[in-house]
This record gives C-alpha cells, sequence and structure tokens, in this order.
C-alpha cells in the first residue's frame, strides 16, 4: 500500500450539487425504471372508500380480476373525511403544517388496513412507505401490496403557499410512488368523471376536459381542481410518469379501461 492520503476519485466532488451545469449534464444519464409493467392506483377516501360497501366492494373485485388476468398493481390508499375531521381540529388549535402531515397520514394508512383486509382474498397485503423496494420480489411472490398514498415528509412537510393544509398529500404520494418504481400507469379514483373547465356540481353544463396538459391546467389557476395541484406540477419534472389519468371509481370497469388504455376519465400529460 503507498503511503500517504488516498482521494476517492467522484465526478462529484468539489461540486455544490446546484451548479446548472452538473444538473443539464446528469439531466442526460437515463434513470432505471424499477418496475415498469407496474400499474399504480390510487383510491381517494373522500371520493371512493368513505362511500362504504356499496363503492368499495366492486373496486376489490376488480382489483382482483386484474391481477389474476398478470396485471401488476399496487394499491395506494387516501384519507377522506377523516383526515379532513382532523385537519379541521388541528388548524383551529394552531398547529403547524409539518404536524398537520403527520396527523392526515395516519388516516389514509387505517384505509391501507382496510383495503389489504378486503383484498387478502387476493393475497393484499399492507406494505409501508419503507418497503417500496420490496415490490418487485413481493408481486414476483403472488402478493397484491397496498400502501397509504401520504408521502413521508411528517414534520418535514415543505410550508404550503396560503394557509396551513399540507400540499404533498395523497394523490402527490401517489405520482412520488409511481415516478420512482418507474410505474407504467399511475391512476387516481375519484367520484367524478374526470376534469371539468367548471365545478360539475354548481354547473350542471360544465365543460368535460378529456386531455390536457399540466401546464395548460396550471396555467387555468381553476379555483378547485380534481386533483391536488402539487401532483400536477410534478408531472413538469417527471422522468418516468408521463400522464396521470383520472377516473370515476364509482363505474365498474373504469380502472381496467384506463389500463388498457381505453378513452376514459381525464388524462394530464407531462
Amino acid at each position: 500500500m503507498t503511503k500517504g492520503r488516498f482521494e476517492l476519485e467522484s465526478g462529484l466532488r468539489g461540486e455544490t450539487l446546484v451548479r446548472k451545469g452538473l444538473m443539464r449534464r446528469i439531466d442526460e444519464i437515463p434513470q432505471i425504471r424499477i418496475m415498469p409493467a407496474l400499474n399504480v392506483i390510487k383510491f381517494g377516501g373522500h371520493g371512493t372508500i368513505d362511500y362504504g360497501k356499496d363503492v368499495v366492494f366492486p373496486i376489490v373485485e376488480e382489483i382482483g380480476a386484474l391481477k389474476g388476468e398478470g396485471e401488476q398493481v399496487l394499491v395506494v390508499t387516501g384519507g377522506g373525511g377523516r383526515v379532513r375531521h382532523i385537519m379541521d381540529i388541528g388548524i383551529n388549535l394552531g398547529m403547524p403544517t409539518g404536524v398537520l402531515a403527520e396527523l392526515a397520514g395516519k388516516i389514509s394508512e387505517q384505509n391501507a388496513i382496510m383495503m389489504s383486509v378486503l383484498l387478502s382474498k387476493y393475497n393484499g397485503v399492507r406494505i409501508k412507505t419503507d418497503d417500496l423496494l420490496e415490490l418487485p420480489t413481493l408481486i414476483a411472490l403472488g402478493l397484491l401490496p397496498v400502501t397509504h398514498g401520504t408521502p413521508p415528509y411528517g414534520l418535514y412537510e415543505q410550508p404550503a403557499d396560503m394557509g396551513s393544509i399540507p400540499p404533498n398529500r395523497t394523490d402527490t404520494g401517489a405520482v412520488l410512488i409511481a415516478e420512482v418504481m418507474g410505474a407504467k400507469n399511475c391512476i387516481l379514483a375519484k367520484n367524478v368523471d374526470g376534469q371539468f373547465a367548471e365545478d360539475p356540481r354548481e354547473n350542471a353544463n360544465a365543460e368535460f376536459i378529456p386531455e390536457i396538459t399540466a401546464a395548460e391546467l396550471l396555467s387555468m389557476d381553476m379555483e378547485d381542481m380534481v386533483l391536488e395541484r402539487r401532483a400536477v406540477e410534478l408531472l413538469l419534472h417527471t422522468r418516468h410518469i408521463r400522464e396521470i389519468r383520472v377516473v370515476n371509481g364509482h363505474v365498474p370497469g373504469n380502472i381496467t379501461r384506463a389500463i388498457r388504455g381505453e378513452p376514459v376519465g381525464t388524462v394530464i400529460r407531462g
């Protein structure tokens, strides 16, 4: 062994990791797609699970059928009405955004537990965010993984532009999961047919939007959207997931049609 100090060669040695030239250089390096056949399907708590067995049981059967046909599926759950309740209390008590994120995550975890139990006859198994890299093995073993969608920022949640509600919630979590796994599809099941130009509950003649880019949707600066704004913003930067499809989870067969690429719901492209 030679005497003296040994310097480990690194292409990033001496870099600040914020230099634009560095970012442009590494942007050209392709990223591995861990599970290119995976379908990430997120079921909103407020949009589907809170409606009980009349909506949830057909969803369970459809997911089971998809698994039986050989589709790779990861079920992701939202929080729903209970999240809104705990946030209302937390906001009233002056809880910081990070604490609200912690509270919300506990609720979406409850829904993941219930969905995994309902899917147990199809080998449903509840996993946590730390288990994502085990997905290839779990699916190869014939299991049907279920996780909650709240991204694990927790107390480190980013402050919101306005108010204190955490901007990174379960729609965002589903997109982040799909991106890191290099998934084939990211599908959000809601209680509406997709994105409208106006709130269809207030205007029955509101224009339905079957397809739109993320930039176009953001530029509309709508009062409300069918999905989290942060999830749409992510599409401007994702490498693998280049679209999100929003479908009505109350209509049996919509998830299957979305996976098969049939025209259903609203497609938001990056």
